[in-house]
């Protein structure tokens, strides 16, 4: 299931890459998005989310990076078809033990 995306890799990096290096010509962070996205026409807190998710893969800032994040999605999703799996064997297994016993008492 993939999902569908405004913007391409390429402008995502360079308006990184744009807010990065343009931080210091602002008073504050929160300055920098919003004249940056102006010029790219995006919304200064899509901007705020890639630089975020950007430190926190480069490992400057604490949290899952993108790769982790990934890896956490599919087993979580694993054990959610585990789990059913499981569930569906132990009403087989009560399904099949009662169809016994009553079979065994005639």
């Amino acid at each position: 299931m993939s999902r569908s995306t405004r913007y391409s890799p390429e402008l995502r990096e360079r308006a990184v890459m744009m807010a990065i290096e343009k931080r210091s010509d602002y008073p504050s962070e929160w300055a920098t998005f919003t004249a940056i996205s102006k010029l790219l026409g995006m919304s200064p807190e899509t901007l705020r989310t890639w630089v975020r998710r950007a430190q926190v893969d480069t490992g400057s800032r604490p949290g899952l990076s993108s790769d982790e994040r990934a890896r956490l999605k599919q087993l979580e999703r694993e054990v959610k078809d585990l789990r059913r799996a499981n569930a569906i064997l132990q009403d087989a297994s009560i399904f099949f033990a009662t169809a016994l016993d009553g079979q065994t008492k005639r």
